[in-house]
């Protein structure tokens, strides 16, 4: 007898997989994504700068050199006190990234840990963390480095706990309700019935998966908090001189409008060009990271 003839259909062959885009490649490719991390890049990049060069000292006051035009000297000129606008711009590009990431940190380690526990929980602890969560959306940032000032006196202390504080509830909400629907799914069920804790299905299954989520809020969470320190250095609640800030440059030139329009301007553009790419780069990164939407790109 012959052996027996083998078929191709006994060993099935997987059809190759087609290339997926990278996510680098498609990054590229979204244009809100590209201009959101240009200019972000561009507010990080004259921060790190100011550590290491301004073209001259943020802190040195030169009364005869007040107001002077742009000039090779001073690119963009002096304001009120002699100091060099380039250099104020780099040192307070410093401060408002050094205030946005602390604050956003703090309301990421709270809120998401708060949040979690409430959709792990659920019952009377998940109802004591929301309305806690309520009762601290009844203190804006202004109102909160208000009352923190009165206490301990206004400086860049005051502006990281207000707005830290004030960025707790939003980013509490956002954890649990994400949460929430990834403990209805099938594979967090399975988890579940196969004996895991509630811990651990956090740590394995839930994180995880409202990750891209999270990274998406915190940008947009980083760009209200330079409007924040802005508007709290502006009165006089947050950074205080001498260490520069956008918010205190745009305080020392209300009262040069007239003779000196200009003063006000650059670090109003400064302000609205970090905040503009944090939400560009926020719109861009919610587009790459959701599945529905990657496919359709």
């Amino acid at each position: 007898m012959s052996a027996p003839l083998t078929s191709s259909v006994d060993a099935p062959v997987a059809p190759r997989p087609m290339p997926a885009k990278t996510f680098w490649g498609r990054a590229l490719r979204h244009r809100s994504f590209v201009l959101g991390g240009v200019l972000s890049l561009l507010v990080v990049a004259s921060a790190a700068l100011s550590l290491v060069w301004t073209p001259w000292s943020p802190y040195e006051i030169d009364i005869a050199s007040k107001l002077r035009p742009p000039s090779a000297a001073h690119w963009l000129g002096t304001d009120s006190f002699g100091r060099d606008i380039v250099s104020l711009l780099l040192a307070g590009a410093r401060s408002t990234i050094l205030v946005g990431i602390i604050a956003v940190s703090i309301g990421l380690t709270f809120g998401v840990c708060l949040g979690l526990i409430a959709s792990a929980k659920r019952g009377w602890t998940e109802e004591i963390i929301m309305r806690f969560s309520d009762f601290t959306f009844a203190f804006p940032a202004v109102l909160s480095a208000i009352m923190l000032a009165a206490v301990a006196g206004p400086g860049m202390l005051t502006s990281i706990i207000a707005i830290g504080i004030f960025q707790i509830p939003t980013l509490t909400r956002l954890t649990r309700g994400s949460a929430n629907a990834i403990w209805a799914r099938e594979y967090v069920l399975a988890a579940r019935a196969s004996g895991k804790g509630a811990f651990r299905i956090t740590i394995e299954h839930v994180l995880p998966n409202i990750l891209s989520i999270l990274i998406v809020q915190a940008t947009i969470q980083f760009a209200l908090a330079i409007l924040a320190e802005a508007a709290l250095s502006y009165l006089g609640l947050g950074t205080q001189p001498p260490q520069p800030s956008w918010g205190r440059m745009l305080n020392d030139a209300q009262t040069m409008l007239f003779q000196s329009p200009m003063l006000a301007v650059y670090p109003g553009a400064a302000i609205a060009i970090a905040v503009l790419g944090l939400n560009l780069l926020g719109d861009g990164l919610r587009d790459l990271l959701d599945p529905r939407l990657a496919r359709e790109r």
